[in-house]
């Protein structure tokens, strides 16, 4: 059983989405970042490579929980807006004109 969760494996479709987010937005980064820490401290304790208390245990699986939902809704937020074909990095994306 694989006791890892990374970002790239728990949303596949938003594949792009992360590489994107990544090279582009320093909050995105420092979380992803985050969640891939904490999920690596939650595996090491699952699998007894390191010690800690059901609590304590609890709190990281919590606070993964909560990094993971932030960003989901980061990475539906971006996709609203990114990609676009006519986007070039800096730019806004283009909506039709309506007439």
């Amino acid at each position: 059983m694989d006791l890892h969760h990374p970002i790239l494996k728990e949303f596949p479709e938003y594949r792009d989405t992360i590489r994107y987010l990544k090279g582009s937005d320093e909050h995105f980064r420092k979380m992803y970042d985050e969640y891939h820490r904490l999920d690596d401290a939650v595996y090491r304790i699952e699998e007894e490579i390191d010690y800690a208390t059901d609590q304590e245990l609890e709190e990281l699986k919590m606070r993964r929980a909560k990094l993971k939902d932030h960003i989901y809704h980061m990475l539906r937020q971006a996709r609203l807006v990114w990609p676009a074909p006519s986007t070039s990095p800096g730019n806004t994306p283009s909506t039709p004109n309506a007439s």
